[in-house]
C-alpha cells in the first residue's frame, strides 16, 4: 500500500500548480490532503479506475501508457515534479483512460473531490491552470507540437563490453544534439556521490541527460536503471550477446520495455550477430544501426532522443504506390532525414526499400525489375484459394531482400497484414522480411494467403492501409505520410455479361489479368475505416495526383513516381516540411 505522511503548508506551495493559492486556503486544504509515496514500477492506477481525486508530483517521474494497435504498452508521456495527474478523467468526471506508473520512487500530493473543489473556490485561477494544461497535453498527440517537459529526458547508455568507448560516443551524441538546440549534460560514474538534489538540478536546468556506464552489478548501475527514462544498450555487431544481457534490477524503465539496442558497427568489422539475438536478449523494443564513421547514424540516434526523428508512412495502392518513389527522391533531395519507415501492401515494400538503406537508382531498379519490366502477378491457376500461385513473388522478395532480418535493416521499420485468424492487424517489427512483406502484399484472391504461427495473414490493406496511428507508436518524432490509396471506380463494362474463364483465356490468353482480379484488388483496399482520422493523425500528408491512374496499371512506373515528385515538391515550396529540416 502507498505509504501516507502528513501535509504542511509549504507542501503544497512547494508544487508549482499551486503555489499562487491564498496560504489560508491551502492550509485548509493540507489538513485533509494526502502526502504518498509510490516506489517505481507500481501503478497509481489503470483504465477504468474512478477518477475521485487529482494528484500533483512533488517528486519522481510518471508515465503514462495506452495498449497500442498491436497490443503492446506504449508510453504516451512523462509527467514531471509540479504537474497534475489524472486531470482530464477528474475534471470530466470519467474513468481514467489511461494507465499511470510511477518511473522512479515518486512522492505524490492527493486532494479528493471535496477538498479540491473548496479550494478552487478560494483560488478560481487553479481550474483555468488545469485547463490550459489539459489543451496542452491534448495538443501533444500531434508529434510536432509535443510538450517538452512529456519527453523523455534521461537517457542511460549501457555498454555490453569494455571495448566500447561509452564516454566517447555520449559526446558525439551531445554534439548532434547541441546542433538541433538541445542543452544536454553528460555523467558518468566519477558523479556517483553527487546528492540526488544533484541529480534532480541537472534535470531541471538541461534538455536531455546522458547517463554512461558499462553493465555491472555494482552501485553506478543500479542507479542508472532508477534513473533512467530510456535506457540505451550499447552493443558490438562484430559480437554475440550473452542472454540475459542486463543482471537482475528492478527498475521501472526496464519493466516498461523502455530499452532500445544500439548495434555499434566499426569499420571494416564483420557483423557475426543479429539484431533480433541483441532485441531478445535485452528485452528492448527497438533496434537501432549505428555505423560509427557515419554521422547521420549519429545524428538519427540524437533526433529520436530529441523527439526529433522523421516516421515516414507510406499506403498501399497497386501500381499507384510507384508514387512513393518519385516522394522519397523530392524528400532526399530536400535533405529531408527520413529516419523510421512503414507501410502496407506495395507501400510497405517501397518503405522496405527506404530503410534498406537503398539509393534512389537502386530502389528504382529494384521496383522496375520486379514489377514492372514482368508481371509478378500472371501466374494464373484455377482458383482454390487465390488466383495465382504467388510463386513469382515469392521469388522475387526472395532475390532483393534475401535472409535480411526486420532488426538488420539500416532503418527501423514496421509492415502491417490483416490476421484473418484474429481478426486484427498484425504489425511486423521483427523477423525474416521478405516473409512479413509477402504477409502485407497477399491481396486476398489474388494472392494466397500466408500462414505464420498457424494464423492467417492477408494483405494489410484490408484493416489498415495507411498505418499512421502504428508509427506514431512507433517513435515520437513527426510522421510524414504519403498516401496514395484513393482511386476512381471500377468499369462497369467490364462486368456486364462477363464470358466464363476459358472464354476470357481464349479472348485474352494468360497475360492479361480477368475482371475479377480488379474486383478483388478493389475491394481488398477500398476499406475507409478511420482514414480521415489516419490522415488527420498525419502531421505532414501528402495526396499524390493520379485520378486517372488504376491500382493495376504496372506499366505506368514514370507517370507515378512524377506524380509522387511533383506532390512532395509542392508540399516543400509551401513550406509544409520545412519543421523537418
Amino acid at each position: 500500500m502507498p505509504q501516507k505522511q502528513i501535509l504542511t503548508l509549504e507542501d503544497l506551495q512547494s508544487i508549482s500548480t499551486l503555489a499562487g493559492a491564498p496560504k489560508g486556503a491551502l492550509r485548509t486544504a493540507a489538513k485533509n490532503a494526502e502526502w504518498i509515496k509510490i516506489p517505481g514500477g507500481k501503478a497509481l492506477f489503470q483504465p477504468g479506475d474512478h477518477a475521485n481525486s487529482i494528484y500533483f508530483v512533488k517528486s519522481g517521474v510518471f508515465g503514462a501508457f495506452h495498449r497500442a494497435s498491436d497490443g503492446e504498452l506504449e508510453l504516451l508521456g512523462y509527467i514531471r515534479t509540479g504537474e497534475p495527474v489524472g486531470e482530464m478523467a477528474f475534471l470530466g468526471a470519467t474513468p481514467h483512460a489511461s494507465a499511470v506508473y510511477a518511473l522512479r520512487d515518486a512522492e505524490l500530493i492527493r486532494l479528493p473531490r471535496d477538498v479540491f473543489n473548496k479550494l478552487s473556490r478560494k483560488f478560481p485561477d487553479l481550474l483555468l491552470i488545469l485547463s490550459q494544461m489539459i489543451v496542452l497535453r491534448m495538443r501533444s498527440n500531434n508529434r510536432t507540437t509535443l510538450n517538452e517537459r512529456s519527453q523523455p529526458k534521461v537517457f542511460v547508455m549501457l555498454a555490453t563490453s569494455p571495448t566500447i568507448a561509452t564516454k566517447y560516443l555520449a559526446k558525439q551524441l551531445a554534439n548532434q544534439l547541441t546542433i538541433i538546440g538541445k542543452t544536454v549534460k553528460i555523467i558518468g560514474p566519477k558523479d556517483q556521490q553527487q546528492s540526488p538534489y544533484w541529480f534532480d538540478q541537472q534535470e531541471q536546468v538541461h534538455d536531455i541527460i546522458l547517463l554512461y556506464g558499462p553493465i555491472a552489478d555494482n552501485d553506478w548501475f543500479r542507479l542508472c536503471m532508477r534513473y533512467a527514462d530510456r535506457i540505451w544498450i550499447l552493443g558490438r555487431a562484430d559480437a554475440r550477446p550473452s542472454d540475459p544481457l542486463l543482471p537482475p534490477e528492478n527498475s521501472p524503465a526496464r519493466a516498461m520495455r523502455l530499452i532500445d539496442v544500439i548495434l555499434l558497427h566499426n569499420q571494416d568489422e564483420r557483423a557475426v550477430s543479429k539484431g533480433k539475438d541483441w532485441k531478445k536478449a535485452a528485452n528492448a523494443s527497438r533496434v537501432f544501426h549505428w555505423r560509427t564513421s557515419n554521422k547521420e547514424d549519429a545524428a538519427r540516434i540524437a533526433r529520436t532522443a530529441a523527439g526529433r526523428s522523421v516516421g515516414l508512412v507510406l499506403s498501399g495502392g497497386g501500381a499507384r504506390a510507384y508514387a512513393h518513389i518519385g516522394a522519397v527522391r523530392a524528400l532526399r533531395e530536400a535533405n529531408i532525414p527520413i529516419d523510421f519507415c512503414g507501410g502496407t501492401s506495395m507501400g510497405a515494400i517501397i518503405a522496405a526499400n527506404v530503410a534498406m538503406g537503398w539509393c534512389d537508382e537502386k530502389i528504382e531498379q529494384s521496383i522496375l525489375e520486379a514489377f514492372v519490366n514482368s508481371n509478378p502477378v500472371n501466374d494464373y491457376v484455377l482458383p482454390v484459394v487465390s488466383l495465382t500461385k504467388g510463386a513469382r513473388v515469392k521469388r522475387r522478395l526472395a532475390k532483393h531482400f534475401g535472409c535480411i532480418d526486420i532488426e538488420n535493416m539500416v532503418l527501423p521499420f514496421f509492415c502491417v497484414s490483416a490476421n484473418l485468424t484474429t481478426g486484427q492487424p498484425t504489425i511486423h517489427r521483427e523477423g525474416l522480411l521478405r516473409e512479413a512483406l509477402r504477409a502485407s502484399i497477399a491481396l486476398p484472391g489474388v494472392l494466397p494467403p500466408v500462414v505464420m504461427n498457424r494464423e492467417v495473414h492477408v494483405d494489410g490493406a484490408v484493416l489498415n492501409n495507411f498505418p499512421v496511428d502504428v508509427m506514431q507508436d512507433f517513435h515520437r518524432g513527426p510522421v510524414l505520410g504519403i498516401d496514395v490509396s484513393q482511386v476512381r471506380g471500377l468499369e462497369a463494362e467490364e462486368f456486364i455479361d462477363p464470358p466464363g474463364f476459358f472464354g476470357w483465356v481464349m479472348k485474352n490468353g494468360f497475360r492479361k489479368a480477368p475482371p475479377i482480379a480488379s474486383l478483388l484488388l478493389r475491394t481488398a483496399t477500398l476499406s475507409t475505416s478511420n482514414l480521415d482520422v489516419r490522415r488527420a493523425n498525419a502531421d505532414i500528408l501528402i495526396l499524390p495526383e493520379m485520378e486517372d491512374m488504376d491500382l493495376r496499371d504496372w506499366k505506368s512506373f514514370d507517370k507515378a513516381t512524377q506524380a509522387g515528385y511533383v506532390a512532395t515538391v509542392k508540399a516543400l515550396d509551401a513550406g509544409l516540411l520545412d519543421n523537418l529540416r
